[in-house]
């Protein structure tokens, strides 16, 4: 397939690239660099990537990438709670004017096969978060980053595209070592801190959380590309794994437990106020999708790369969105 990353130079669209041009695809990323990811871009082009240097609000910026393209997978954002609190406006512009941009481009171009990057955040605080919700579930955003993904998620699910065949894929909290490399994800930044010897304050942790590998993550995004798009045309997602659950008590639990060390404070804080618990049997049960990495297995590969100094700095500001 000849296919499109947006945002293909992130954190997870890094790692798409890498899966693609891994199988052999044609693939082309339109990325603005917003966080100066020059290495990650050197890195996809040697894989065979093109790179088109473009915002997915430009009109002719997403002309030009998806000219010829089988599929787009929309991955660009202003993502996360803090980056997207930083400038509401900015955020709402790209995450949505930029979002229907790329759908009315695609279009356009032909594109069949539209992958629409999309949050477990959408399911927000749950009244009973023990019981793992599903894609039918209800969707109670708390943020504006889920706010605006849901109001794309209704503009996709709602049809009318034409030839345009969308899937939304909601991903749980991302973790792991990526060539875009992120420390304000929580087992990321957790793992970072206590490995540094910093003192850590934890709040909210009773609360539910799913999570995924980055890679994992990536790997899911391919597979739904290489589905009968009867299977998945016009749906929703969910992308992880039913036993990736935890509360932040034990994601603390789990990284001290591998460095031996740790000080760990628990605060009272109401800003952040989602708890939820996710299921994944849809992806498993229809497309096979079964992660090859678990939380345990971030935290130590993680921990590895800081031992070797393999990220130079760990606190350098490249490594947030925020």
């Amino acid at each position: 397939m000849r296919v499109t990353v947006t945002g293909g130079l992130g954190y997870i669209g890094a790692c798409v690239v890498e899966e693609l041009t891994d199988g052999g695809h044609d693939v082309r990323v339109l990325d603005s660099l917003l966080h100066g990811q020059e290495d990650v871009a050197a890195h996809v082009t040697r894989l065979g990537a093109e790179i088109v240097r473009g915002d997915v609000r430009d009109a002719d910026a997403c002309a030009g990438a998806f000219a010829g393209a089988d599929a787009v997978v929309h991955l660009a954002a202003i993502v996360g709670d803090p980056a997207c609190a930083k400038d509401p406006a900015v955020s709402n512009d790209v995450n949505v004017g930029g979002s229907r941009n790329v759908v009315a481009r695609a279009q356009d171009a032909g594109v069949r096969r539209l992958i629409f990057a999309s949050t477990c955040s959408n399911y927000g605080r749950m009244a009973d978060p023990t019981v793992p919700i599903t894609e039918d579930g209800e969707l109670a955003p708390v943020s504006l980053y889920a706010e605006q993904k849901v109001q794309i998620e209704q503009a996709l699910l709602g049809g009318g595209f034409g030839e345009l065949e969308p899937t939304c894929l909601r991903f749980a909290t991302v973790y792991g070592v990526a060539p875009r490399m992120r420390f304000d994800l929580t087992v990321n930044e957790f793992t970072r801190d206590l490995w540094a010897d910093r003192a850590l304050e934890v709040f909210g942790e009773q609360f539910w959380r799913p999570y995924v590998h980055v890679r994992d993550a990536a790997r899911g995004v391919v597979l739904v590309l290489g589905s009968d798009p009867d299977k998945v045309a016009g749906r929703v997602f969910n992308v992880g794994h039913s036993d990736e659950n935890y509360r932040k008590l034990d994601l603390v639990k789990l990284i001290t437990g591998q460095l031996g060390r740790g000080e760990v404070t628990y605060v009272q804080r109401s800003e952040d106020p989602r708890d939820y618990k996710v299921g994944f049997e849809r992806i498993a049960s229809e497309l096979g999708f079964v992660p090859a990495q678990r939380v345990p297995d971030g935290i130590r590969e993680i921990i590895a790369t800081l031992e070797v100094e393999g990220f130079g700095d760990p606190y350098a500001d490249r490594f947030r969105n925020s």
